[in-house]
């Protein structure tokens, strides 16, 4: 593992860290709204890296130690999100990285996928949806005010329960211990609350998912209360050849006890 580091990407900095030996197949890992790269667990791109990848994971704009933004006026949208992944490749050295979007993120990655089809390799769409269904109906907590540390920490412990739903992987102290260490490290988090559901969702400029041509794992939790299964089996069905992994007793998350059946597969197709 190597330390966080800062880098000029588009006008904005973005905070990135790597796992594994550089001359790797690159593994991109995009979160979701509000999630900064703690979401994707120390740990986890640990066990991914030792499966011979060069795990990326970072801070997209207003989230942790990235450049923020006016509070409900971000002034960006899909498309630049898409284009920091693509100039993070860039100072980082990568050609071509299989890029894993998660969520919200989902969008980011198709927009890389369609847009930029030379730099990906693969492209693994996690706990996401193609948008043509409704969304499920969460018990969501209020927001918290912004200014009180310990109220936004309760806060994300339960948005995150209310996105685990029925599963029972939910870990009430691990989720704590993380959002503790990300409201701490956060630049601006009041802009992390609001600013991602604030800005344009244009997709890519030159098609959809039909459009995607590069091997496609569609991964989503049995228990999705956010995007129920039926959004992962619609976003297989729209991407050609595409393959769904469905993790058992998962909600919209990537919980632990399913990380050994998420790395087998996201080792399966990042091995091309």
């Amino acid at each position: 593992m190597n330390p966080e580091t800062l880098y000029d990407v588009n006008g904005v900095t973005l905070c990135a860290q790597t796992f594994g030996d550089p001359a790797d197949p690159a593994v991109l890992l995009i979160h979701g709204a509000s999630a900064s790269m703690l979401w994707w667990e120390e740990e986890l791109c640990r066990r991914i890296a030792r499966t011979g990848r060069f795990v990326i994971r970072y801070d997209q704009r207003d989230t942790g130690r990235s450049s923020t933004f006016p509070v409900g006026e971000p002034g960006y949208g899909l498309r630049d999100l898409a284009a920091d992944a693509i100039g993070l490749l860039d100072a980082l050295g990568v050609d071509r990285a299989h890029v894993v979007g998660r969520s919200m993120s989902g969008g980011v990655a198709l927009v890389v996928a369609v847009d930029h089809p030379e730099r990906v390799r693969s492209l693994t769409l996690v706990s996401t949806t193609t948008g043509e269904l409704p969304m499920g109906d969460l018990d969501f907590p209020e927001e918290p005010d912004a200014s009180d540390p310990a109220a936004v920490v309760e806060y994300v412990v339960e948005a995150v329960r209310a996105y685990a739903g029925a599963s029972p992987h939910f870990d009430e102290d691990a989720v704590r211990a993380l959002a503790t260490e990300d409201v701490g490290r956060a630049r601006d988090i009041a802009a992390t609350l609001v600013n991602h559901y604030a800005m344009d969702f244009s997709g890519p400029a030159g098609g959809g998912f039909a459009d995607i041509r590069v091997p496609t794992l569609v991964v989503h939790g049995e228990l999705d209360p956010a995007f129920p299964l039926a959004h992962g089996e619609a976003l297989r069905d729209a991407v050609p050849g595409a393959r769904l992994v469905v993790l058992p007793g998962s909600g919209h998350d990537v919980a632990p006890p399913v990380w050994d059946l998420f790395i087998d597969a996201l080792a399966e197709v990042t091995a091309s």
